[in-house]
């Protein structure tokens, strides 16, 4: 039996809801999900499993409810004088997102996005209760007109993805202090895929000194090539932090999760290593695509969008049928394909060019 055609008394504002998720189909190529394409090292993985052998003996206890050494770390890996005190994390940056709706958002309070950007950004204003108002982007994609519109509809919260998803593109400091000085309330800057950004663009990092309502999440899901780990993290104000703590689950954060993740920071030159030649395939990648006559939104990650066409759906099917899954995903004509390895994208190029041919 299903959920409509169950009698349960689930929430009106959640019926008709499909749970989000991209397919997760047995191929050849998954360029789907933004994933890093190179598992760990054989050293980290030994030292990732020594980690865990180490708390395997301690796990009849609860873990350290609030992460203190991991933060510890995720502050010295970020840089900028950050300190432990002014980081936090959890299961993912999702769970970091619902914790701030949770926090600063809520029945009777407004979220603002700038669409299209990460779909779940909205699906969790949602859930927590949080009215969501869809702000728009230029015909490039770019916030030149956040600030007013930040401005005119006065959001509680409002998320600027920084590169976005599923466009890629980065968005100069400039327009996020213009967005800040126009909010009344909290500005989260989701910086998922900021370790691939291009030369030159800077992180929202260097603006937290002295702006108490900002916030710059992050996740080791992409460039850390650990997304099985599920950490997210963000780096604020530490009264943000304390305002966290009201509403985040006792222990939330796993003793195994805690000791994978410091393994990954302490070895993290190995896997970001790999964040060098994804960037220069993401390149590769963009100047193909627009050679074959296709538009490509500039990126700043490590993905494309790509278009336009006429039927999309069967463009993507096509390249599922050669073994290829792409993410039919984003504004209407367009496609979002992840960078993998070289032998992956030459796959993948291959195969477009056979779905493009007439």
């Amino acid at each position: 039996m299903t959920l409509e055609q169950a009698r349960l008394p689930v929430r009106d504002d959640l019926r008709g809801l499909r749970p989000y998720g991209a397919p997760q189909l047995d191929v050849a190529v998954p360029l789907n999900t933004n994933e890093n394409p190179y598992p760990p090292s054989e050293r980290l993985r030994e030292a990732v499993a020594d980690a865990v052998a180490a708390a395997a003996g301690t796990l009849n206890r609860y873990p350290d409810r609030d992460a203190t050494e991991l933060r510890k770390d995720l502050a010295a890996y970020l840089g900028h004088g950050l300190t432990a005190p002014r980081v936090w994390a959890a299961n993912g940056s999702n769970e970091v997102i619902q914790q701030l709706l949770q926090a600063f958002g809520g029945p009777g309070r407004t979220a603002m996005g700038f669409e299209p950007s990460y779909s779940m950004h909205p699906l969790i204003a949602r859930v927590t209760c949080t009215e969501w108002i869809g702000g728009s982007r230029d015909a490039d994609y770019g916030l030149t007109t956040a600030a007013g519109q930040v401005r005119d509809a006065r959001p509680d919260v409002v998320f600027i993805a920084s590169p976005n998803n599923p466009t890629g593109t980065a968005v100069p400091l400039s327009l996020i202090e213009a967005v800040y000085e126009a909010a009344p309330g909290m500005v989260v800057v989701d910086e998922a895929y900021a370790e691939f950004r291009r030369d030159g663009t800077p992180s929202a990092l260097t603006l937290l000194p002295g702006r108490e309502r900002l916030v710059v999440t992050r996740t080791m899901s992409k460039a850390f090539a650990a997304a099985g780990t599920r950490l997210g993290y963000l780096a604020a104000d530490p009264a943000v932090i304390e305002a966290l703590l009201l509403v985040r689950l006792p222990y939330h954060l796993s003793t195994v999760t805690q000791a994978v993740a410091r393994a990954a920071l302490e070895f993290r030159d190995e896997p970001l290593a790999t964040v060098e030649a994804l960037r220069a395939e993401r390149d590769s990648l963009v100047t193909w695509l627009r050679s074959a006559g296709l538009e490509v939104a500039d990126s700043d990650a490590n993905f494309a969008l790509f278009g336009v066409f006429e039927d999309r759906d069967a463009v993507w099917q096509g390249l599922l049928d050669r073994g290829v899954l792409i993410r039919n995903t984003g504004p209407a004509g367009w496609l979002r394909v992840t960078v993998g390895t070289p032998s992956e994208m030459a796959t993948f190029r291959s195969a477009l060019a056979e779905v493009l041919s007439p």
